[in-house]
């Protein structure tokens, strides 16, 4: 089983938005997620069609490192998921002399990309007959 973990941090998109694109790929081949994220019209859609490519790579990567054998048309989404970054505070000037706050939100989004566990072909135990 082949799992590689692909991460961008302090992406300028808020972590409400990314939340929507990444509710649409998750547990989905990583090639059918591509396709998703290709054709998706949310601005965060481009950042994280790159993080599931960069994902594919470095599975490519760690299955060769490790000797393994690799068909990308495996591998699934296994877990994405958007956390909050920091907060870029902004001020605007409004009318009479006030300041008005802007928040320039940042997301970090993780993807883990995983071939699927094949189930190994364990010894069935049998109960024995009781008297």
């Amino acid at each position: 089983m082949v799992e590689s973990i692909a991460r961008v941090k302090h992406i300028r998109v808020t972590p409400q938005k990314a939340r929507r694109v990444v509710a649409l790929i998750k547990g989905k081949q990583a090639e059918e997620a591509l396709a998703i994220l290709k054709f998706a019209p949310q601005g965060a859609s481009e950042p994280i069609y790159k993080l599931v490519a960069a994902g594919i790579a470095n599975a490519r990567v760690t299955a060769d490192k490790n000797g393994e054998y690799l068909d990308e048309s495996d591998l699934y989404v296994k877990n994405a998921y958007v956390d909050e970054g920091t907060t870029l505070k902004r001020f605007q000037p409004r009318a009479q002399g006030r300041a008005f706050q802007i928040k320039k939100r940042t997301s970090h989004i993780t993807v883990v990309l995983s071939t699927p566990e094949v189930a190994e072909a364990a010894p069935v135990k049998t109960k024995k007959a009781s008297k």
